[in-house]
């Protein structure tokens, strides 16, 4: 029997790919390489998927069952070793969906990140209290101790935009009007969101550009999505869409070029960067000041 376990880390992720590879370049099918490891072929897929723990035994016999060489299989089961660290997120296993540690696991070995949110502030941009307030009138209803790990947690994540090394990913953000309108708390709380989305914004790093709901609807009106991009070969972009309860994700060519488009022609309905500070900062005085 496989064993379950908590969100692959994208290191995990790309070994199970290399695995398929060599797999196919060895000419052998899953069945065939199961036998190699006396398991069933349901076995070296989930493998090949980060669906199960690559388990140290169980990966040597199959690469020497590939034929790789002595070198090339030291080299893999050293880059074993170190997939085996769990990411930092693992810590926050105890309130978070299992489906949400993938997300992270991309969001941090990302270099671009493009992402597209009609209804709340996203969450790399919260404010702490903000996202108290949000997590409050979520569902499933939570227990303040665990609202207070997953803010604990949020805040944690931002850490990445601000890194050093490696060196932070690009964050592209367009967000609907109604995210800066919609009270979430209350004024004071919405004053220091704001002015934190104008504080991020002048990240080197950071695109935030709004889309104003005089622009009318445009292509990405549908629901929040994003879209990770990698320098690792083994990993093309990969697109998450989002719903209540879990996301979905997707690397198919076709369905990723559809969101990137759609990210495309919403940056011609949004407000150019120097435009979205401006806009922001007149919603602030507007509404909050």
């Amino acid at each position: 029997m496989t064993e379950a376990r908590s969100a692959p880390t994208v290191l995990q992720i790309v070994l199970g790919r290399r695995l398929a590879a060599l797999r196919d370049a060895a000419g052998m099918t899953a069945a065939a390489a199961g036998v190699a490891i006396r398991a069933a072929a349901t076995t070296v897929t989930r493998m090949e998927k980060a669906e199960t723990a690559l388990h140290f035994a169980k990966v040597k016999l199959l690469l020497e069952a590939y034929g790789v060489t002595e070198s090339e299989k030291e080299e893999f089961l050293d880059l074993l070793d170190k997939a085996r660290d769990p990411g930092w997120w693992q810590s926050f296993r105890d309130v978070l969906p299992n489906w949400f540690g993938v997300h992270v696991s991309l969001e941090t070995a990302a270099t671009h990140i493009r992402s597209y949110e009609p209804a709340v502030v996203p969450g790399l941009l919260q404010t702490a209290d903000y996202a108290r307030a949000v997590l409050d009138r979520g569902l499933p209803r939570m227990d303040p101790d665990v609202r207070e790990r997953r803010v604990r947690f949020r805040t944690k994540r931002q850490e990445l935009l601000t890194r050093s090394d490696p060196a932070p990913p690009q964050l592209w953000v367009i967000v609907d009007e109604t995210c800066l309108r919609r009270p979430v708390g209350n004024s004071e709380l919405m004053a220091a969101q704001l002015s934190y989305l104008l504080e991020m914004a002048d990240l080197p790093n950071v695109s935030l550009q709004v889309c104003p709901l005089d622009k009318g609807l445009h292509p990405g009106g549908f629901g929040p999505f994003t879209i990770f991009r990698f320098e690792i070969p083994e990993l093309p972009d990969v697109v998450c869409i989002d719903t209540l309860s879990r996301a979905a994700y997707s690397e198919e060519k076709d369905e990723v070029a559809l969101f990137r488009e759609a990210l495309d022609q919403m940056s011609v309905y949004a407000l150019s960067r120097d435009a979205t500070k401006e806009f922001i900062g007149d919603i602030r005085k507007e509404l909050y000041l």
